[in-house]
């Protein structure tokens, strides 16, 4: 061995001493007697270790041993140039600075050598290797020169310009949106470059601009025409055959309740008295016996991992044959499906219940808003349309509220936060945005839905056999004693037993909280403080609804995880769940459970960029119009002020002209210098939209006393 490797030993080995702190060049010097003659070789022995990731260094200038050495994970860009590492052990995110990235492109699978780890602080590291390129394909605008063109990245997360020599351009020009596939990824100062391999359509082109995020998420819009030949083959209507062996509940009173336009109707319920106790039936689509195992379809459908609903189309996990036809559970048609029919008595518990291959047919096809006038506005002509179907709307309501009631008693946390509706024309320009609004009966099905997903759940843990659970772990400590500190400064407190949270405490909080200035900010802190929820094969219990069992059962059409639970249920009921199947699922279910996570992130991230985009050609049209709105959050670069429409916009510091303003951590205020003048949550305020920036998805106002219309 050599002297270089020798000292590398014998320095990592003394930072390795339990008894070591982190020092200085100079210290661990001192400390060795090295002599200030071989203090440069020393310097090189740090870099090296630095270079292997076995130390890091302090901000200060202080080595220690690196808490990791090396981590793995994905990278995820900031438009402004920084980024984060997501580590594939689930840890802490990686703060990577703009200078080292390596090379990496936002979607890029890296290795970080961890810098530094500052105590109470986000770790640092450097990209040292690109193991994967998370993105081949990028969908932009295509802009031309004489001799050759450039793709601008729709996604600002991307960071550079797209070189496309003029022969790889398919006859693109200036103002379409493309998808360029990437043959070279650029790096040391040179452009990524790439060839257009699909024209979407022209910038202004009417839902070009939807189609575009779809195809930046790699959403699959249209299916491969054996998956719909063998939907057409399947999607037979129900025969004596298929009804064989199933409990037939054509006979019992049931409805479907939905939006005015959803057409996958994949659950219906039903609602009797027995004595003092209720018997509810949450009847599910049984679109697994449509959907085999391994076949074409069942492919598809795990790759698509769910339905997506973005502003103006849906892209569904199904093609809709399946999910409008024979799945839909339509009014007045003979339906296969896969029942819960629980007895429940009047404290909400569930004291008997049934899970059962069943036939059903629909009595009616009712509407969330044709119920909430049926039970809520005691509209008289609703009423009298649906005479004999209101019995049991009025008895479902009662055993709702006392579901509700027993779901809070235990703790389960209910984040208010309103959905948006988006009213498109028949261009796809949003001509009104609003509150999605909840009521009577949008509660009333989101209850028995609760329900059932807990007792499926809760009969297969018992019967410990392969599953799929929809699971939301514990927060980590760390994140709850930050909540706790800032929601002190509002003297609100938290209790916690050791690290350990029980939901009931963050519940009891946002019910302090409500109806106060600060809710709408310690109510999304809450929620970021918390993990996300997700399928895993392990019952480890919901902490969100303080759920011990939990599961997705009840919406097969449009979610894998449900499409997959049906099959195991089935497998149960029909007593073929032997130790070779069992088997087989154990093996595949970690991978369907980490997919169908996966497409669910990936779904929600692409609808939310939908009504965000829709958000930002709304305002256009309203520059240099005054809203009222309050101050939804308060940060170092400004304020955020939501309108009562979920519009939302940033006041930069930058454009607070009167006075000079500091951002005060503690209270979570903007004050000024000289003035004292201050900005707190909750505060109403009359803003003015200043700009709006379709490409980056930003709205920026400013207060109406500052606003100058250039």
């Amino acid at each position: 061995m050599g002297k270089f490797e020798q000292r590398k030993r014998t320095i990592y080995a003394l930072m390795c001493d339990e008894l070591y702190v982190p020092m200085k060049v100079k210290e661990i010097a001192i400390l060795l007697d090295i002599p200030k003659t071989m203090r440069g070789e020393l310097q090189e022995v740090l870099d090296a270790l630095l270079a292997e990731g076995k130390i890091e260094v302090s901000k200060k200038g202080k080595y220690a041993k690196a808490r990791r050495h090396v981590v793995t994970g994905v990278f995820e860009s900031n438009a402004r140039g920084f980024g984060f590492v997501r580590p594939d052990d689930g840890g802490e995110d990686i703060f990577i600075g703009k200078d080292d990235r390596g090379g990496a492109v936002h979607g890029d699978t890296v290795k970080v050598r961890i810098t530094a780890s500052p105590e109470g602080k986000r770790r640092e590291g450097t990209i040292t290797e690109i193991l994967a390129h998370g993105k081949t394909h990028v969908v932009g605008t295509y802009e031309a020169s004489k001799t050759f063109g450039f793709v601008v990245p729709d996604n600002a997360r991307f960071g550079q310009d797209i070189f496309v020599a003029q022969e790889h351009s398919m006859g693109a020009v200036a103002g379409h949106k493309v998808v360029v596939e990437l043959t070279e990824f650029g790096g040391d100062g040179k452009k990524p470059e790439g060839r257009v391999v699909e024209i979407l359509g022209h910038i202004n082109d009417p839902g070009t601009d939807i189609l575009s995020i779809a195809k930046d998420f790699e959403l699959p819009i249209e299916f491969p025409e054996k998956v719909l030949n063998q939907a057409l083959r399947v999607a037979k209507p129900v025969s004596e055959a298929d009804m064989a062996g199933r409990l037939d509940l054509r006979g019992v009173q049931m409805v479907t309740i939905d939006g005015e336009d959803a057409k996958d109707l994949d659950d219906a319920v039903s609602l009797v008295m027995e004595g003092e106790n209720y018997r509810l039936g949450v009847h599910i689509a049984d679109v697994s016996n449509y959907v085999q195992e391994r076949s074409a379809l069942d492919t598809e459908a795990l790759e698509r991992g769910t339905s997506v609903y973005l502003v103006d189309r849906v892209i569904p996990m199904l093609p809709h044959t399946l999910s409008n036809g024979i799945c839909s559970l339509n009014a007045g048609e003979d339906r296969l499906a896969l029942s819960c029919i629980m007895l429940i008595n009047k404290k909400g518990e569930v004291i008997d219940y049934q899970i059962a291959e069943t036939v059903i047919n629909v009595d009616a096809r009712m509407s969330y808003t044709s119920v909430n006038k049926i039970l809520a506005l005691g509209d008289e002509e609703e009423t009298a349309r649906y005479e004999t179907l209101v019995p049991m709307f009025r008895r479902m309501e009662e055993l709702a509220a006392l579901l509700r009631s027993k779901r809070k008693k235990r703790g389960s946390i209910d984040f208010d936060f309103p959905e948006t509706k988006v009213i498109l024309d028949e261009t796809g320009f949003p001509t009104e945005i609003r509150p999605y609004e909840r009521n009577v009966a949008t509660d009333l099905i989101e209850d028995f839905m609760l329900i059932a997903n807990e007792t499926v759940a809760e009969d297969n843990f018992w019967q410990e056999l392969p599953f799929v659970y929809r699971t939301h772990e514990e927060p980590d400590p760390d994140r709850i004693k930050k909540l706790a500190a800032f929601i002190h400064n509002f003297g609100y407190n938290l209790h916690t037993d050791g690290d350990e949270m029980h939901p009931k405490e963050l519940q009891k909080l946002l019910e302090k909280v409500a109806d106060t200035p600060q809710e709408a900010l310690i109510s999304r802190l809450t929620l970021r403080s918390m993990k996300q929820a997700k399928y895993t094969v392990d019952c480890t219990g919901h902490f969100g609804l303080a759920a011990k069992y939990y599961c997705h059962f009840t919406s097969p059409i449009r979610r894998y995880p449900d499409l997959q639970i049906h099959r195991l249920i089935k497998e149960r009921l029909r007593g073929r769940m032997d130790e070779s199947r069992k088997e087989h699922y154990e093996k595949i279910l970690p991978e369907v459970a980490k997919q169908s996570s996966e497409r669910e992130r990936r779904a929600e991230e692409a609808e939310r960029e939908t009504v965000k985009l829709k958000k930002v050609q709304y305002m256009t049209r309203h520059i240099g119009e005054t809203f009222t709105g309050v101050i939804s959050s308060v940060t170092a670069w400004g304020m955020y002020v939501e309108l009562p429409d979920t519009i939302e916009g940033m006041v930069h510091v930058t454009a607070l002209k009167d006075d000079f303003y500091h951002f005060v951590e503690d209270s979570c205020e903007l004050v000024g210098e000289v003035s004292g003048k201050s900005y707190k949550l909750g505060q109403t305020v009359e803003v003015v939209v200043a700009n709006t920036d379709e490409l980056m998805r930003t709205i920026d106002f400013e207060l109406v006393h500052d606003f100058k219309f250039l």
